[in-house]
Formats: structure tokens, C-alpha cells, sequence
């Protein structure tokens, strides 16, 4: 059983591989046979949680789901690694695609695989079963899916007669004309803070930073189609054809003021749109993702898992949590009950739900789901986050300020976050296979 070699596998890290060879059980933590009644604790900071779980308590008696507001970003990770640790983990958890891996390498949440393991098969396409089937099982459930696109000020583009970018060369074409058009516009945007978009970016254009072997994981951050893409957008940000920017607050105020009329985002960042800038209803559009040959290809910026954390005192009633808020309609529908989110589901077939809920008035009447439902299909499934993403992003943010300067390379960057990354990952017991 999996839950009988937690402790070896907190204790000495293995590669995410031998968890499908042995180290990792069979898998029957969450017996199919479990429970389906009790109470569930549910830990989330996604926008509407509560609602959700109001909602299932409301349509299953037989549940009691106890929900609590968590902090996100790395304090909630550490806070759910040291809930697990002192055995007091919640039923169901988030936890975003990038941190997975390690949650799964580290035993830290249970396998999935014989009790949802089916559903995920069944009902999500490969662009999304990558993220969460690690190691030949199944540590999670999609709850979205985060396709990229391209956001633009069409009333902009259209008075400086611009033409929307298709391809990566028409968008630096693009970015130079919104700063000849308007100094104190730009087409783009650098994170200083967050290196998120960049990873999408390079999962976009082929990169595979991590990759899992028979017993080893391989480390790439620095392969040629990401170097690629850093050259690029380093070479973007020196000639201040796109904006450095240290955080969202500040972005969305250069947004609301006219000073970014163009930048690539998710699925998400329509609804983000329409809640934070409300006055600018009708001079935005959605277009797809620009490719460096033109033709359709995507990646993920964002997205979240379901988890059931190790030490679940109720499994079986949380996997009918889980089941419900992922892949039931009305779980769904209780996700974008309480304002403008633009939430995109991994599994398509609840596409309809969030699209009604949504509207397209802001948008001019715009099908934005149209737009990120294409760019879905495109996602590349060749992409696997590595088991340190928190060291492989802390790497990334010490460096991004000094690229944004003109003071460091960010192909350069990416090279000292593989290195760093992999050192850490020899250091926790890893097997680790680097150029």
C-alpha cells in the first residue's frame, strides 16, 4: 500500500518514475470500496470555493464538505505540507499543475488511480491528463485548463492601423509600431516576479524542461526552443518594445491607464479583464496565441488540480467531492455563479456552462471561449513540470529584474535556473540526467 511507504518516500525523495515501479504502491489508498458519506474537509484559494461547496453540501446530505479559505501561492503549499506532516492534512486540496510533481514524488497525496483514475482517462483530452498522470498514475483531477491568447485593444489597433500578430516575427513588428504609435504604449509584457508565462512560452514553442526516465529525471530548462524563446522576448524587453513589470497591480493599472494595449495571458485573463477594468467594455478582443511558423500551437499559463492529501480521513466521500466539482455540470456552474469569471474547464464538455454564464457584451459580443476552445486543442503534450518548481522559480525571479535591467541574458537566466534546480534536486535524494 501507498500509505505504508509514506515515510520512505517523505524521507528520501525517488524520481516521479519509480513511483509507477514499486515505490509507490498500488494504489488502493482511496479504495473504491471507501465510504461515500461524512464529513469532507476542503482547503482551496480559488475565487469561489465557498460557493461550490455550499452548493454540493446542498444537493448530497449523505456529505458534509467544511470549507477553508487558505493563502495562496507558497504559503499555502507550506502550510498543506505541514498539515500533512502533523496529520492533519484536509480531504481535498488544490494544488496548481506546476507544484504536483513534487507533492507526488514527496508521498505527500494519495493515488488516485484505481478510484479516479478512469474519470480522468475518460473525460479530459491529453493536454490536461499530462499534467495530473505522473509516473504511469494518477495523482489528481483537472479542474481547468489555462490555453494562451492574446489579448488586444482593437479600438488601438485599429486607429494606428495595426494588424493583429499571427506569428512571433508580426508581433515584434507589432510591439514596435504600438511604441511609435504611442510612446508611453506597449504592446507586451515582461514579469519580473513571475515566471509563469515564460514557461508557457517555451512550452509553446517545443522546450521540455523536465522529462522522466526509467529511474531518473532529465533537466532541460536551456533546450534550443527555449533559448529560443528567451532570446526573443530578452531582446524584446532590452529594447523596451514590451513592459517590465513586477506584479499584476501595477500591470493592471498600465492596462487601465492605456499603457499596455496588447499582451499574451490565458482563458482567465478574460474575466480578470472585464472585473478590474469595467470602462474599457468594448475595446478589447481575444485572438489567438501568435506561433513562430503560423501555424496553431499552445501551452498552459496557470490551471489547478484536485488532490486528496495523505492522511484523508474520508477518501471515499472526497472523491465524490472531487468528481462533482470537476466533471458534473452543476458543480461547474457553482464555479461561476458569483461573478465574471471566464473559468475555461479541462474537461470540454462543461465548455457550455461557463461560456452561458460568462456573456460576450464586454467583449463586443466576441465568443471568447471560441478562441481559447482552439487554442486548447493546440496545447503541445509533450510537457512536464519538474518535482522543485519552487526552487526552479525562485531561481528564475532572483534573475528576471536584472533581465528586465539590460544587466543579465535570459537565455543566461535559464542556464543558472538548471543548474540550481538540479543541484537542489541531487541534494533531496533525486536521480537528476542534465547536459
Amino acid at each position: 500500500m501507498l500509505r505504508k511507504t509514506a515515510a520512505a518516500l517523505a524521507g528520501s525523495v525517488t524520481a516521479l518514475a519509480l513511483l509507477a515501479t514499486g515505490c509507490g504502491g498500488s494504489g488502493q489508498d482511496a479504495s473504491s470500496t471507501a465510504k461515500k458519506t461524512g464529513k469532507v474537509t476542503f482547503w482551496s484559494f480559488v475565487k469561489g470555493s465557498d460557493e461550490v461547496a455550499a452548493a454540493f453540501n446542498r444537493s448530497h446530505p449523505d456529505i458534509e464538505v467544511t470549507f477553508e479559505s487558505v493563502p495562496s501561492n507558497q504559503e499555502y503549499y507550506s502550510k498543506l505540507t505541514n498539515a500533512v506532516k502533523a496529520g492533519t492534512a484536509p480531504d481535498v486540496a488544490v494544488v496548481e499543475y506546476p507544484n504536483l510533481p513534487e507533492f507526488a514524488t514527496q508521498g505527500k497525496i494519495e493515488d488516485l488511480s484505481d478510484t479516479l483514475g478512469p474519470l480522468v482517462k475518460d473525460r479530459f483530452p491529453g493536454a490536461a491528463r499530462q499534467l495530473v498522470e505522473l509516473g504511469g498514475r494518477t495523482w489528481g483531477v483537472p479542474r481547468d485548463a489555462a490555453p494562451l491568447t492574446l489579448m488586444y485593444r482593437k479600438d488601438f489597433f485599429a486607429r494606428h492601423k495595426i494588424d493583429v500578430p499571427t506569428t512571433w516575427d508580426a508581433y515584434r513588428n507589432m510591439a514596435e509600431k504600438v511604441k511609435k504609435a504611442d510612446p508611453d504604449a506597449r504592446g507586451g509584457v515582461l514579469y519580473t516576479d513571475n515566471p509563469g508565462l515564460l514557461s508557457a512560452f517555451a512550452w509553446q514553442a517545443g522546450g521540455q524542461w523536465f522529462a522522466t526516465g526509467k529511474d531518473a529525471w532529465k533537466a532541460t530548462l536551456d533546450d534550443g526552443p527555449s533559448k529560443k524563446v528567451a532570446r526573443y522576448w530578452g531582446d524584446l524587453a532590452r529594447k523596451d518594445l514590451v513592459r517590465s513589470l513586477s506584479s499584476l497591480d501595477p500591470f493592471w493599472t498600465s492596462v487601465q491607464k492605456g499603457g499596455t494595449v496588447a499582451y499574451v495571458c490565458a482563458s482567465w485573463c478574460a474575466g480578470a479583464q472585464q472585473a478590474t477594468v469595467p470602462d474599457q467594455k468594448g475595446k478589447w478582443a481575444v485572438a489567438p496565441v501568435p506561433t513562430w511558423d503560423g501555424e496553431p500551437a499552445s501551452a498552459m499559463y496557470g490551471g489547478s488540480s484536485f488532490v486528496i492529501p495523505k492522511g484523508s480521513d474520508n477518501s471515499g466521500a472526497a472523491a465524490e467531492f472531487i468528481k462533482w466539482i470537476t466533471t458534473d455540470p452543476q458543480g461547474m456552474k457553482a464555479w461561476v455563479s458569483s461573478g465574471t469569471s471566464s473559468l475555461f474547464p479541462a474537461d470540454p464538455s462543461l465548455v457550455p456552462v461557463t461560456k452561458a454564464a460568462f456573456g460576450t457584451d464586454y467583449y463586443g459580443g466576441q465568443d471568447v471561449y471560441a478562441v481559447s476552445a482552439a487554442s486548447y486543442k493546440a496545447i503541445r503534450h509533450d510537457w512536464t513540470w519538474g518535482p522543485a518548481m519552487g526552487t526552479t522559480n525562485t531561481a528564475l525571479v532572483d534573475e528576471l529584474p536584472e533581465v528586465a535591467d539590460g544587466k543579465a541574458s535570459l537565455p543566461a537566466v535559464l542556464t543558472q535556473a538548471e543548474r540550481t534546480t538540479v543541484t537542489h534536486m541531487r541534494q533531496r535524494g533525486m536521480k537528476v540526467t542534465a547536459p
